[in-house]
């Protein structure tokens, strides 16, 4: 949608937009590759998404929350503004509506369970400071770079670049830094290409330097509609040209500079755009609009290894609570087994006595019974290493969770997708054809 914008004539609007959205999604995948901090414990929560990548993201701060946050309040600042021309019932029903998106969205991702309510105050906190210094300071940047020469535009490009060099990299498979450096490239193309575009013959200079001249009643909406089409294949049809070409031809470059010897070559059909789908994934993501439940995926458990790491994190202090609990009442169960063994009651554990119904199929345990299992109280608690010698208490022989425990941890971290690892021509490859 963004293209469009510029393709229509708004200018302002499209250059507004790309800033803080582009802003929002770099500094707090940022914030998240540089924390490493997971997301809600899964279970007890149940994970709701619509994309598989997402769920392999760290939680802090959310970026739904950043830019979501961040277009409301731009776009009240843009419904205050005195140019507007609209009646001030419809500008009160635009801002409740902008306040109700980013409200919506706040709340999905909680409910969802992708996110913590740390997470959603600090990404709104972050996309409300994105906006704000845009509309405080966005038209004097404009102003700035479209009066001066190359310069500007290549102090802008320069920055970017250094940001990007100086992102933390992922320990998990977090495609965070793709999404990041794929909006420094849009960045990147959107100063260049305007600056650029505002020097040419077929610019005009109002309401902004670089305005695509657009007229719907004199264009119609055929030649209108045509002109969006034509950019949309464009827009396509280089990133289809360009990756390819790039990765094969990028390569031997580095070598001869010995940059990369460390490898050969590029795996093929690397599945690191998010942002701008290849041809080929147009028809699932055609059907995931139009058949919305049957793309959603709930998933039980970690997606990520420091989701894992703070499943086991959690179980740890589980049984280290359930320990120091057992070890607090012992005058307690020897008086309780006194009395059951008076009454008549068995002493044994009744879990292991329980009979078996027989002729049933067995089901298959999921993931959340594997984690519940490995969760419940009595998996917590290590059994003695001597038998008790206390003739009022039945021993029986229990069975130590250190077995299941490792089973669970191989368990656990056999479903996770491992980090791969992430080629700078990767980086370089991804900058030109989001640049373009």
């Amino acid at each position: 949608m963004l293209p469009i914008l510029f393709w229509c004539g708004y200018t302002s609007l499209g250059r507004g937009l790309v800033h803080v959205l582009a802003s929002g999604v770099f500094f707090s995948g940022f914030v998240k590759d540089m924390l490493c901090l997971p997301r809600p414990l899964s279970p007890p929560l149940k994970r709701i998404t619509m994309s598989s990548s997402a769920s392999l993201e760290y939680g802090f701060p959310s970026t739904h929350s950043t830019n979501a946050v961040s277009v409301a309040v731009y776009a009240v600042f843009l419904l205050d503004s005195p140019d507007l021309t609209i009646t001030s019932q419809f500008k009160t029903f635009l801002k409740i509506l902008a306040y109700c998106y980013a409200t919506s969205i706040i709340i999905g991702r909680l409910y969802c369970g992708m996110h913590g309510f740390f997470d959603v105050v600090i990404g709104s906190f972050l996309g409300a400071l994105i906006s704000v210094i845009q509309c405080t300071y966005g038209d004097s940047f404009d102003d700035f770079l479209f009066e001066n020469t190359f310069k500007v535009p290549f102090i802008a490009i320069l920055l970017i670049l250094v940001l990007v060099r100086i992102h933390p990299e992922p320990a998990d498979d977090c495609p965070c830094f793709d999404d990041s450096v794929a909006f420094a490239g849009v960045m990147i193309g959107v100063e260049l290409g305007n600056w650029h575009f505002a020097r040419t013959r077929f610019a005009m200079s109002q309401p902004v330097p670089a305005t695509v001249p657009f007229q719907l009643e004199k264009m119609g909406w055929l030649k209108a509609s045509a002109r969006i089409f034509v950019g949309v294949f464009t827009i396509f049809a280089w990133r289809e040209l360009m990756k390819p070409t790039l990765l094969k031809f990028l390569p031997p470059v580095f070598r001869l500079r010995d940059l990369l010897r460390h490898y050969t070559k590029i795996p093929k059909n690397l599945k690191t755009d998010n942002v701008i789908p290849a041809i080929s994934e147009i028809p699932s993501l055609l059907t995931s609009f139009r058949h919305p439940r049957k793309t959603r995926s709930v998933s039980v458990g970690p997606q990520s290894a420091a989701d894992a790491y703070e499943v086991l994190a959690y179980r740890d202090r589980k049984r280290r609570e359930s320990n120091s609990s057992a070890a607090a009442m012992p005058s307690m169960s020897e008086e309780g087994s006194n009395d059951n063994a008076y009454a008549g009651k068995s002493t044994s554990n009744d879990y292991g006595q329980r009979p078996r119904m027989t002729g049933l199929p067995t089901p298959a345990p999921s993931d959340a019974d594997l984690y519940n299992d490995v969760f419940s109280s009595e998996a917590f608690i290590d059994a003695p290493m001597t038998p008790s010698t206390s003739p009022s208490v039945t021993s029986t022989p229990t069975r130590r969770p250190s077995d299941d425990q490792r089973q669970f941890e191989k368990e656990i971290f056999s479903k996770l997708e491992k980090p791969r690892v992430r080629y700078d021509v990767e980086v370089i490859t991804k900058l030109i054809v989001y640049t373009g």
